[in-house]
């Protein structure tokens, strides 16, 4: 036990020394001479991405999200290919936003040709999906390059997974260098994410081998409507919101929903319902129901430190001209 308690207290000291070596590397002007109109080139793009759909915010948001958690922020997400990581089981056919990061792509490239890596262009994205849904603004660190290679098999086993509980999204969290505060704060992007019924649908009528639904589902409407949007042998692509009453807007009442009862993902719930949330994450997440500063200013930290999980800096990668694919 002592053995796996240091291995693991090696492995994520080694984890944090990286990050905070990327973090030296990483700087809020760092294209301010080379691609002087970057960040307006990319609000440009944003903001007629979510004017045309809404939901796009959520899917560009995402993006960055599961690209940082796989080889660290290097945009190998975007990467074409059938062995990409488009194609594991967290991404396929729901990470989506590709088509928005071609459009800014193409818009910088016009003003800064093979100056701007894909991988910041994702974290701009990020943040501007945020601010523009009325959530916090935050300076993002700049300077990461594009990676060689997707990671399928990272991607099918470092993503959190909407069955999962506290403690293996938590150990998902440490691996890359984040703590509990993170996991909740992060989680927090759900408000204005949607999901499918093969997502849920477990928890609707015979949670577990209950013949019930999941007992932490409190407000029978919500059920009732779940069940309706996702019967049993349904259509397990159709979408619900995560925030209910709250779908587009970047707020607080997220957490709200999980102090009622009101989580649609298991994985969402059990940060305030379950035992492990007794001494973990539940504290956290009451905080956020009652104070939305506190929400906003730790999400805002949370996702510079997620930004920052072993980016290539230097000579390290490349600049890719199609994010899509490397450069010849």
């Amino acid at each position: 036990m002592k053995t796996s308690n240091h291995i693991s207290f090696a492995w994520f000291i080694t984890i944090s020394m990286l990050c905070l070596l990327a973090n030296s590397q990483l700087t809020t002007n760092f294209y301010s001479n080379s691609c002087p109109n970057l960040f307006a080139l990319v609000r440009k793009q944003i903001t007629n991405a979510i004017k045309t759909e809404t939901r796009m915010a959520a899917s560009l948001l995402r993006l960055h999200f599961h690209d940082c958690f796989v080889n660290g922020c290097d945009a190998s997400i975007l990467l074409d290919g059938a062995d990409g990581e488009k194609f594991a089981l967290p991404n396929n056919n729901s990470a989506r936003g590709y088509e928005v990061v071609d459009s800014i792509k193409n818009a910088v490239e016009s003003s800064c040709s093979g100056v701007v890596s894909c991988a910041d262009i994702l974290a701009i994205a990020a943040r501007d999906s945020v601010l523009l849904s009325g959530g916090p603004r935050w300076d993002v660190l700049l300077g990461r390059r594009d990676g060689l290679v997707a990671n399928q098999t990272g991607a099918n086993v470092m993503l959190p997974g909407p069955f999962e509980n506290v403690g293996n999204i938590t150990l998902k969290f440490e691996a890359v260098g984040l703590n509990l505060t993170d996991v909740v704060s992060l989680s927090g992007a759900h408000t204005i994410g949607r999901a499918s019924c093969a997502t849920f649908a477990n928890r609707l009528f015979n949670f577990s081998g209950t013949n019930a639904p999941d007992s932490t589902l409190l407000d029978p409407n919500m059920v009732s409507g779940l069940q309706n949007l996702c019967p049993v042998n349904g259509d397990s692509s159709q979408l619900t919101p995560l925030d209910w009453n709250s779908t587009d807007l970047f707020d607080s009442h997220y957490f709200q929903n999980l102090v009622k009862g009101r989580g649609v993902l298991e994985s969402d719930q059990v940060l305030y319902s379950s035992d492990q949330a007794a001494s973990t994450t539940r504290s956290i997440v009451e905080l956020y129901s009652k104070n939305p500063k506190s929400f906003f200013s730790d999400f805002a930290n949370s996702m510079v430190k997620m930004g920052n999980i072993q980016p290539l800096t230097g000579s390290a990668g490349e600049i890719r001209k199609n994010c899509r694919v490397v450069n010849s």
